[in-house]
């Protein structure tokens, strides 16, 4: 008997996907609830579970493929032979990615995916994430390692003319093409409208952030023991764009027709670093959240990105976003606003710098941050007011505690 496989409901408004791949192929095993696809939507990669066990099918649509919701991907075959039609004679001749399936089941997704494309077994690559898990990095490396180290001498069963060997000369010139992901077009969509559409303008400001590591330094263990999260950042710059929110409403507001909607409440996109590109999970109602919420909601968004398990609902929304390049070394940036937003606060990396204290020159740890805005709602007092209240509950966090 043949069960249909189809599109799964993606979210609001999101009517399409591309097939970014196919974790089973025709003749393998699948059991209930695994994963046998990857859909790739305009914000998040979602994987389609097998409704049955059985045997993976046809694939009616192929890697590549716009589908729409409720459109046939394939089938999975529920009667007849349990096991691959056409098995190997030895252990040792299967394909690599399918020795590699079953250690790979208990693995995230995101590795899992790792492990079946590159044809890695689980078994032979040390894990260096928590309590030794494999991560998506650790498959990587061990996928470069294996296309570098020098394939083996096997002996031609019979003779034949060799065929002259492909010699590139060194130093030579090489092209790549690789079609763009669905959510790598709609990155490059939603940026470049963000520019010809808001009357963008950045402002800068530099901020001390001795006050905020003196605090991080007493405090981080006993907040970590407390609570099961490392006191960031991000908690205090989150805490701090709210004043800054509350006291320039302009800041938090959207442009929606020839209307500018206010929010009373503060949601924060923060953009995240993920396999496939940025994305900008949302931490909601910030106003009304403690440093250890705050800290856990982030925690738990980088993880879910890494694993590639964000959902549609984890991205909608926000009124504010805060993007940390600082993690990458960036000195200094102009983010771009992440539409229908109308700013972003931009995080730079700490480094020791000589500033004037008290008529001295004395090192400290210093930052620049970056507010871009759109002039057609915030006029630039109001951006210059907005970024020098985070800056200053910055440089004294008491004001996060007495909403100052």
């Amino acid at each position: 008997m043949s069960i249909e496989v189809k599109v799964p409901v993606l979210g609001e408004s999101v009517s399409e996907a591309t097939v970014g791949q196919w974790l089973k192929q025709p003749g393998e095993a699948v059991a209930l609830d695994e994963p046998i696809a990857s859909l790739e939507t305009d914000k998040v990669a979602v994987e389609v579970p097998s409704p049955v066990a059985g045997i993976m099918g046809a694939h009616v649509a192929a890697e590549g493929d716009t589908v729409a919701v409720g459109a046939l991907l394939g089938l999975i075959e529920t009667s007849g032979v349990a096991t691959s039609p056409a098995p190997a004679p030895a252990a040792a001749a299967a394909p690599a990615a399918a020795v590699a399936a079953d250690d790979a089941a208990a693995l995230s997704p995101a590795v899992r995916r790792a492990v079946l494309e590159h044809g890695i077994d689980p078994a032979t690559v040390k894990g260096t994430g928590k309590d030794g898990r494999l991560t998506k990095e650790d498959v990587l490396a061990a996928a470069v390692a294996k296309q570098a180290a020098p394939a083996p001498v096997v002996a031609a069963p019979a003779p034949a003319p060799a065929p002259a060997p492909v010699v590139t000369a060194s130093g030579g010139r090489n092209e790549e093409r690789v079609k763009m992901t669905r959510l790598r077009q709609t990155i490059a969509k939603r940026l470049k409208q963000a520019q010809e559409t808001a009357a963008m303008l950045t402002t800068f400001n530099d901020v001390d952030m001795s006050a905020v590591m003196e605090a991080r330094a007493k405090y981080k263990d006993v907040f970590e023991k407390k609570h099961g999260v490392k006191l960031g950042l991000m908690s205090f710059f989150a805490k701090a764009s709210v004043l800054a929110l509350k006291d320039i409403p302009s800041v938090n507001a959207q442009m929606q027709g020839d209307e500018i909607v206010y929010f009373d409440y503060v949601d924060i996109s923060v953009a995240v670093s993920a396999p496939n590109g940025l994305v900008v999970p949302v931490v909601r109602d910030v106003d009304k959240m403690s440093f250890a919420a705050i800290e856990k909601a982030i925690a738990d968004y980088g993880k879910k990105a890494r694993d590639g398990t964000l959902t549609m609902a984890d991205m909608a929304g926000g009124t504010f976003t805060i993007s940390n390049g600082g993690v990458f070394g960036g000195l200094m940036s102009t983010p771009i606003i992440n539409p229908p937003q109308s700013a972003v606060l931009g995080l730079h990396r700490i480094e020791d710098r000589p500033v004037v204290r008290d008529g001295q020159i004395v090192v400290r740890p210093m930052m620049y941050i970056a507010l871009s805005y759109d002039h057609r709602i915030i006029d630039g007092r109001e951006a210059v007011t907005a970024l020098k209240t985070i800056k200053e509950a910055i440089e004294d966090p008491t004001r996060l505690l007495i909403d100052m």
